[in-house]
């Protein structure tokens, strides 16, 4: 009995397509785990930022509190300095009449 070379070839083309399906299921299955640790670091990192919310909300309105504060003193001491030049130029004006 004779085995041809179309036999020799389509027990290796078998062999080799054996082997391929063999990586593939691994490559798969190292897939699935990666994916899982992605998945739970982006979980982890979700949960850090939503914690870190409170505490830019506090600074945001520590800083709105600060700039409403400042905005205060400004607008007074532009309007008493305002005040203070035009008593000058109403004094001025009085001389000159």
């Amino acid at each position: 009995m004779m085995i041809s070379f179309a036999d020799v070839l389509s027990i290796f083309f078998y062999i080799l397509l054996i082997v391929l399906i063999i990586a593939l299921i691994i490559l798969v299955i190292n897939a699935i785990k990666t994916l899982s640790k992605i998945d739970r670091l982006v979980d982890d990192v979700s949960q850090k930022s939503s914690k870190l919310n409170g505490l830019f909300n506090i600074i945001d309105n520590t800083t709105d509190a600060v700039v409403g504060f400042s905005d205060t003193i400004v607008n007074f001491l532009s309007n008493a300095i305002g005040k203070l030049f035009n008593r000058k130029k109403e004094s001025e004006n009085d001389e000159e009449k």
